[in-house]
């Protein structure tokens, strides 16, 4: 049996969820491995819809330009009933969102991320299987069934779970998955059609019997390429794998199922009964029968082994809400795990990815539930929170023992996503910048707000405190940018002078439109504490600049600094 001991974590199961933990662990410096019991990636398209807050992710990582070349733009949704047109929804988000909704089949945003991964110098270790792991105070011993048919032996700090509904790892940390099955069936199909509906809009057409209770259904979500879909509809009795799920080993029916799928022939005839116009179907790729169940775990870890996406959470498809939690799950964890490994995680935050990221699991798996049953178009909260909230931009963690506590006011509070706002200019740009921009690429950021920030100024006479507290607290892994406010760089000539503090430069950008402050509403000069997640952890008052607020937040997230 081989051994191997010098890996951080390892993470078992590369799609989109463990593909996404494994390069945010390798892009933040951390020695990771990532295997997958498939030994090529599947050609499906199964989850489609990419959120605006997915994409704000991609952003912070690096890799939204690539998705969104290989995206299709989502725009609305049809809904016809009995062959008549009763709702048209159109897909909008407010101007200060960067991103909107968007298609994209799984094979691709797990090609993306693959090759982002690939940057870091880790590939994907396909046909190798964790077969059991056993944790200890130090670290997690795995063993793994080779391609060769070998076993080896791997001695890792950290396991991630990203390994689906029947995970070995959950299932190996003893947590319970608690919930049911939906009794329908459904067969995908990726699949064109010679419509002429317009293009980026999904199309949800349903047949009501005489009681009022739909007994057909279709859902066609655009796909790139002309024409091209990822069809759903319900199965008809011939295709049924009910008996086969019902032997299944771990009493989990979710997801696509083995056996014979639908035949052309089978999606044309729904096609004829509830397609709006008159279509014919072809060049198809791949079919398949879909089952669905709702369950989340007890919780998201124990120890130094942790579970995410489909392993921690499965419910239906609605509102393409899986994946993009999925995601987010392994992006709040992985910078948490690449402060952990480098020694310098308060002991606590590791415990904040359940106690963030579980509350998000329990919403989409209530929600999606009630929305399969009762249609997303009776949901009871006005069209723009729906829309905000299937976008993912209303997902926060407020009350985590990560943040500090949300306080009274205006704008976004300690555990809000971070808005993003137009118009800041930097020194030697010629255009207008978002402050996404500005923290492209970066982890920790305290941005500092205000009028002035020279040394005869309130804020700058304790620029230097405030500095050198940021950066002694955090290990040196948070940086300083300066947000000058709209009417002091208006009034000023040099609105980019050099302002130094703690010995070094800061980057200084003027809210020329007033946007940043108008979002955040910044009415005084406010430090804000983002976190690499792009939340806010902090939002502290500078009115006198005081370091100690900041000092004590910055406790809450890092190791106590050495002693002077």
């Amino acid at each position: 049996m081989a051994h191997t001991y010098a890996t951080d974590a390892l993470v078992v199961g590369a799609g989109p969820v463990g593909l996404t933990a494994a390069a945010e662990l390798r892009r933040r410096g951390v020695t990771c491995r990532i295997v997958d019991r498939l030994p090529a990636r599947l050609p499906f398209a199964k989850a489609v819809g990419i959120q605006p807050r997915t994409l704000e992710v991609w952003d912070r990582m690096g890799v939204v330009r690539a998705a969104l070349e290989a995206a299709v733009p989502m725009r609305g949704q049809f809904l016809y009933v009995n062959g008549v047109e009763k709702a048209r929804t159109e897909l909008s988000v407010p101007p200060e969102v960067p991103y909107g909704f968007a298609a994209l089949p799984q094979y691709e945003t797990e090609r993306i991320l693959d090759e982002f991964l690939g940057r870091f110098g880790t590939t994907v270790e396909r046909g190798t299987e964790l077969l059991s792991f056993a944790q200890d105070a130090d670290g997690v011993t795995c063993r793994l069934h080779t391609p060769s048919g070998a076993e080896e032996e791997l001695r890792t700090r950290y396991l991630v779970g990203c390994d689906g509904a029947h995970s070995v790892v959950r299932k190996g940390l003893g947590l319970t998955f608690a919930g049911g099955a939906f009794a329908e069936e459904y067969m995908l199909a990726d699949v064109r059609v010679d419509w002429d509906l317009p293009p980026g809009y999904n199309l949800r057409a349903m047949h009501l019997n005489d009681d009022g209770a739909v007994d057909d259904v279709l859902v066609c979500i655009p796909l790139p390429g002309r024409g091209r879909y990822r069809m759903s509809m319900m199965v008809p009795p011939e295709l049924s794998t009910a008996r086969q799920d019902a032997a299944a080993s771990d009493g989990i029916t979710h997801g696509l199922q083995s056996g014979r799928g639908p035949a052309l022939a089978d999606i044309q005839a729904v096609l004829d009964r509830l397609s709006p116009q008159p279509t014919t179907a072809f060049d198809i790729r791949w079919t398949s029968v879909f089952r669905i169940s709702h369950r989340i775990v007890d919780r998201y870890g124990d120890g130094r082994v942790f579970v995410a996406g489909d392993a921690a959470h499965i419910h239906p498809p609605t509102g393409a809400q899986g994946m993009n939690t999925g995601i987010q799950d392994a992006w709040n964890l992985a910078w948490k795990l690449a402060l952990a490994c480098a020694g310098e995680a308060h002991p606590g935050l590791l415990a904040g990815y359940d106690a963030e990221r579980r509350p998000v699991g329990e919403e989409v798996v209530g929600r999606t539930v009630r929305h399969a049953v009762e249609g997303m178009e009776n949901d009871p909260d006005d069209p723009a929170t729906v829309m905000m909230r299937e976008a993912q931009l209303l997902v926060g963690y407020r009350g985590s023992p990560t943040v500090d506590p949300p306080g009274e006011g205006r704008g976004p509070r300690p555990g809000d996503r971070a808005p993003d706002c137009a118009g800041l200019t930097g020194p030697g740009t010629a255009y207008p910048m978002r402050l996404y921009d500005v923290l492209r690429e970066r982890d920790h950021v305290l941005l500092l707000y205000g009028a002035a920030f020279g040394p005869g100024s309130a804020t700058g006479s304790g620029l230097d405190a405030l500095v050198r507290t940021a950066r002694a607290s955090s290990g040196g892994r948070m940086e300083v940018c300066l947000v000058l406010a709209a009417e002091a760089a208006a009034a000023d000539d040099d609105a980019h002078a050099v302002i130094e503090a703690d010995g070094t430069t800061l980057p200084v950008y003027a809210d020329t439109r007033g946007e940043f402050a108008r979002l955040y509403a910044a009415d005084e000069p406010t430090a804000f504490v983002i976190r690499p997640d792009g939340y806010l952890g902090a939002r502290l008052p500078l009115s006198p600049p005081d370091p100690r607020p900041l000092a004590a937040h910055l406790a809450a997230v890092f190791a106590a600094p050495p002693p002077n």
